[in-house]
């Protein structure tokens, strides 16, 4: 289908946005009236550049406060109306909208809404242009999209139509299903737009925190399948107002807008083909591809190395497993979890994800066709080939079976003395059974950026956003796993007065975290991180724990499935690792406890760099 975006949803100056929005691929845009207003181009001038970019100038916006006003107030609207058709004819834009009025002034008169909205209707037609009425969450009278078509049905013009936008919808908490009660082609214009729930007033809900479908909560498929339903073959257009948008790069925003619209179209299917036949005896439009499966676990976590990693591995009971025979890389491996050190000289960060699934060739293309760059990967001629993308922040995505596991050449059995620290350290007993979550975090402006990507292109499920307290400001923090919970991410987000953290974790999954702490904190009592007492205190009086957990560090947590142990390392580089242990079905990832790491990791730092 025709994809459009309004001005308002990305940064910059008319003609940047106009460049980003022709950039990302999309057919068309809303013009919003204050972006045209700042520019100093003509209104010619601009229809030639979004000409010039390959863009239709779908829908000029908004019209405010129009309808259902006293006589001499609607004179003077009228009078407003004619400069702004003027202006559309300039601009070569055929569709106005108008939004429901909100004004003290409007009167709460259905009829004198429609024969007003018939009047504006008349005049539009006079210059070629189509009027869609759009219900406002908070407009005075008219706040529900069913009432707005009543009224656009009364009027019974032909240049009348009707708005419909999913965020006026869906915030009211909506029905969409009576879209199906009108007529597609009385359905001049759909706007999305996704949210996160809050609990706030609607109208700065809309101007601050809209964001694009899959971003936020609302079921934005359903409520597009509705409208298609109807016959409707109008665009899909993005209306996002949004703190953050506004901020960040207009070809990122771009970019990811234009991600959130195609994967719409692959959770619709067939349903966001065009209603309307393409003629006798023409093909039928191929249905759009269906989603690989998602992945199906951690095949790898790499991760950079300037040689501080190894030991902390050793001590964690990793083993070195191999070698690669042309990169600075090793792979080391306990139970299913396998991670590798790529010795760059920088300091230790998480770089690259690998992920296993049936199918990594198709998951390559379906992360393609959702504009995932693609990475280039030199490989001598009998490597095998890994397909890679990269994720918002740059981390590396490769997709995998375990053909990757043949680059590696097993390691020498007997290290060389010359390059072990004495005494060599003891490991613990091998009790990690695998990767049970990744911990990334996300430029502030790359949140929901990459919360979409994780979403459609690894096509990982989202937990509800969180925001827990550090001793410096707040961390946003959001879960994701796939079905069955062999892939977990978690993406962090580091807020006002957080000073840029940059913290990674690999959470190790653990059969027995109390044993595997007892054995660290015996004899490397320093990996650790220390948990205060007043932790134990509280945690003592809320629950019957063992009093061993005090003393060793490891922190608990429960849910209606089941309970939770773990415990933290120190921070080496950007990178630190967590012993998770899952008993019965716990679902979570000790979220109640961040705080208390937080807290911890801020002061060991302190001391460190004092």
């Amino acid at each position: 289908m025709r994809k459009s975006i309004a001005t308002v949803s990305v940064s910059g100056t008319l003609p940047e946005k106009l460049e980003a929005i022709a950039a990302a691929g999309f057919d068309g845009v809303e013009i919003f009236e204050n972006d045209l207003l700042a520019c100093p181009l003509s209104p010619e001038e601009i229809r030639a550049r979004a000409a010039d970019l390959g863009l239709g100038i779908d829908l000029y916006q908004p019209f405010r406060d129009f309808e259902a006003v006293p006589a001499e107030l609607l004179a003077r609207n009228l009078r407003r109306a004619e400069r702004k058709f003027q202006v559309m004819e300039r601009l070569g834009a055929d569709l106005l909208l108008v939004c429901s009025n909100v004004s003290p002034a409007a009167i709460g008169d259905d009829e004198l809404a429609a024969e007003q909205l018939g009047l504006l209707a008349e005049r539009a037609a006079e210059h070629g242009v189509r009027v869609a009425y759009e219900a406002l969450a908070w407009g005075r009278h008219v706040n529900e999209y069913l009432h707005a078509w009543r009224v656009v049905r009364m009027a019974g013009h032909a240049n009348l139509g009707t708005c419909l936008d999913s965020f006026h919808i869906l915030s009211r908490g909506s029905d969409p299903i009576g879209i199906e009660a009108v007529p597609g082609e009385k359905i001049f214009f759909l706007q999305l737009a996704d949210a996160p729930l809050l609990a706030m007033d609607v109208l700065q809900w809309s101007r601050h925190y809209r964001c694009f479908p899959g971003q936020g909560n609302f079921d934005l498929a359903g409520l597009t399948a509705s409208v298609l339903r109807t016959g409707y073959a109008g665009p899909l257009s993005l209306e996002v107002f949004n703190d953050v948008f506004r901020q960040a790069s207009a070809e990122r925003t771009a970019l990811d807008g234009m991600r959130s619209l195609i994967a719409l179209e692959q959770r619709l299917g067939s349903a966001a083909r065009p209603a309307v036949s393409a003629g006798p005896g023409a093909p039928p439009a191929p249905a759009a591809p269906a989603a690989p499966p998602a992945p199906t676990g951690f095949a790898f976590v790499e991760l950079a190395d300037g040689g501080e990693l190894g030991e902390v591995l050793s001590v964690l009971g990793f083993a070195r497993a191999g070698t690669h025979p042309t990169k600075p890389v090793e792979l080391w491996a306990q139970g299913g979890a396998r991670l590798l050190l790529n010795a760059t000289g920088t300091e230790p960060a998480l770089i690259a994800i690998g992920l296993d699934g049936p199918d990594p060739a198709g998951a390559a293309r379906h992360a393609e066709s959702l504009l995932a760059p693609v990475l280039p990967r030199e490989r001598a001629p009998e490597e095998v080939k890994l397909e890679a993308v990269a994720a918002p922040d740059g981390t590396e995505i490769f997709f995998c079976d375990d053909a990757w596991l043949a680059d590696f050449a097993p390691a020498e059995p007997v290290p060389d003395p010359e390059s072990v620290p004495e005494p060599v350290p003891r490991p613990v007993p091998r009790l990690v059974t695998g990767v049970d979550h990744v911990a990334l975090a996300q430029p502030w402006h790359y949140f929901d950026e990459a919360a979409l990507f994780y979403r459609s292109v690894l096509g990982l499920r989202p937990q509800e956003s969180l925001e827990l307290p550090d001793p410096y400001g707040l961390l946003r923090s959001r879960a994701m796993s796939n079905d069955d919970g062999s892939v977990r991410m978690v993406l962090n987000l580091a807020q006002v007065g957080s000073a840029g953290i940059a913290w990674q974790h690999v959470a190790l999954a653990c059969a027995d975290v109390v044993a595997a702490a007892r054995r660290l904190r015996s004899e490397h009592p320093r990996l650790l991180l220390p948990i205060p007492d007043n932790y134990y205190d509280d945690l003592e009086a809320r629950h019957e724990v063992d009093p061993e957990l005090r003393r060793l560090g490891v922190l608990y947590d429960r849910d209606e499935h089941g309970e939770f142990l773990h415990c933290y390392t120190v921070t080496v580089g950007r990178v630190f690792f967590e012993l998770v242990q899952r008993v019965g079905g716990y679902q979570g990832y000790g979220a109640g406890n961040a705080p208390i790491r937080l807290a911890v990791q801020h002061a060991e730092g302190h001391r460190t760099s004092g």
